[in-house]
């Protein structure tokens, strides 16, 4: 059974891709919403125009204190990945957030 260990790692790390109804829909801040929506879809997503919008220092704007703050309406990719997923489809993903959360935990250790 996938369950989300609520560590946030996986916000902090990945960029997120919508989806076209989600980028259309207008709900979620994107990296360049400035310029506004791009009607052609095929057109935004080779120009990262449905990127979800990251913080000045990295990770998911909607990311506070670990937790997810539109957790019921999130992304469908938000939705389908786990961090603890035997997917060959997010193996590389999991690899990434495992050695970053050991990397933490040794830094952790140090600071003590």
């Amino acid at each position: 059974m996938n369950k989300c260990i609520s560590s946030g790692v996986c916000c902090e790390l990945f960029l997120i891709n919508l989806n076209e109804d989600e980028y259309k829909s207008g709900k979620y801040k994107t990296e360049f919403e400035e310029f506004g929506i791009v009607k052609n879809f095929i057109e935004a997503e080779l120009t990262g125009m449905n990127l979800l919008k990251q913080k000045n220092a990295g990770g998911c704007i909607y990311l506070k204190d670990k937790k997810c703050t539109i957790h019921n309406t999130r992304p469908k990719v938000c939705r389908k990945f786990f961090c603890t997923s035997d997917k060959e489809e997010f193996k590389e993903m999991i690899i990434k957030i495992n050695r970053v959360k050991e990397e933490r935990k040794i830094e952790i250790i140090h600071e003590d």
